[in-house]
């Protein structure tokens, strides 16, 4: 069954113990640890599983003619990891009837040691990029014109909360939700000296996601064709594809 921000804590508090009005607001000891229960879980979750939900797609960056530099959008959220940058060509063109040219990754290193300036003798074609910066990204050569450009990239989606009742991961993955929060809340009710008051307890938890994230993360993969074969077919422990 798949959880909403409300079964979530109802559950942690059957789990724990505690009632769900100590676990979001607090007490006169701790304040609320809800907020930070699903920051924990949502961190391991979303950097342990290569889910095609969290992948994005935007076109509203234009390079500059001359400037050898830009800034990834953030419209659609932060880009952690930028999984396909395309140049979209001619220039003007927008995304439906351009021409996708991929650009090729590299570092900032060799960008500037093929292409050092950004003089009009040095522009043309984009074909590399680098990441210079958490949004900066430099281009080799400098852009000729103003070339549109499609990002698909990684990002975080909302969290779960009190005002964003339901997430992707709360309807699909629910027990892996409650798994990696009562990890975390296994400090919390053990004064945060659990693995010295009840080492047991967040190991079993411990256990019990690893079992479940495992499983997971087979799915993952198939979501994206990136199982046995490169398939979206559960792996076989008998067939295994030709070489």
């Amino acid at each position: 069954m798949s959880l909403t921000y409300s079964s979530y804590v109802s559950e942690l508090a059957t789990l724990t113990v505690i009632s769900s009005t100590v676990l979001e607001t607090g007490d006169v000891n701790f304040g609320g640890i809800i907020p930070a229960t699903i920051d924990y879980v949502e961190g391991r979750l979303w950097r342990e599983l290569d889910l095609p939900i969290a992948s994005v797609t935007d076109t509203s960056v234009i390079l500059s003619s001359g400037v050898r530099t830009t800034n990834l959008s953030t419209a659609l959220g932060e880009p952690l990891n930028i999984e396909t940058y395309n140049l979209l060509t001619p220039a003007g063109a927008t995304s439906s009837y351009a021409t996708r040219v991929p650009l090729i990754p590299t570092s900032k290193a060799v960008v500037d040691a093929i292409y050092p300036s950004a003089t009009s003798s040095n522009c043309g074609q984009p074909q590399y990029y680098a990441r210079v910066s958490n949004l900066q990204l430099m281009f080799g050569p400098t852009p000729d014109q103003a070339y549109g450009i499609e990002s698909i990239v990684t990002t975080r989606p909302a969290p779960l909360s009190a005002s964003n009742s339901s997430t992707w991961l709360t309807q699909n993955v629910p027990e892996l939700m409650i798994a990696g929060s009562m990890i975390f809340l296994a400090g919390y009710m053990r004064n945060y000296g659990s693995q010295s008051d009840d080492p047991k307890l967040a190991q079993s938890w411990e256990s019990q996601y690893q079992n479940l994230i495992k499983s997971m993360d087979v799915d993952a993969l198939r979501m994206s064709f990136e199982s046995a074969g490169w398939t979206s077919k559960q792996p076989s422990p008998l067939a295994s594809p030709r070489v």
